[in-house]
């Protein structure tokens, strides 16, 4: 069991998700519960599954809740293209949270590799 909050890449994903919710803010009210409410859970989904991986007692499991992060950022990517493509965001702002979007997740595919190693190296011990 790790804790969360000390994950780097968990710390980026709250920051990304309080900016969601920021930009969301100005979206139409008619939005709340349409593309506004799903921008959000996709963002707030990503550290969530961090979270609960990382309460998880076995690296299998966390490994399981990385990839449901991955697949979280990947929702959030197509959300906010449509949100652009809407004209809700502007492309820079747009922009400006693809990247940060792509720095969260390369830190992901980060996480799942060194997780991967670590099951690898103690399955190597064990069969010794």
């Amino acid at each position: 069991m790790r804790n969360h909050e000390d994950l780097e890449v968990w710390r980026k994903a709250h920051g990304l998700t309080l900016a969601v919710y920021q930009l969301t803010n100005g979206f139409p009210k008619s939005e709340m519960f349409g593309l506004s409410s799903q921008i959000r859970r996709a963002a707030a989904s990503i550290e969530a599954n961090l979270a609960e991986g990382c309460g998880r007692w076995s690296d299998p499991e966390l490994a399981r809740f990385v990839r449901i992060a991955m697949g979280s950022a990947s929702e959030l990517q197509c959300h906010l293209l449509l949100a652009k493509d809407l004209g809700f965001i502007d492309s820079k702002v747009h922009s400006g949270t693809l990247v940060r979007l792509t720095s969260v997740r390369q830190m992901l595919v980060a996480l799942l590799k060194t997780v991967d190693r670590s099951r690898k190296q103690i399955s190597k011990v064990a069969d010794s």
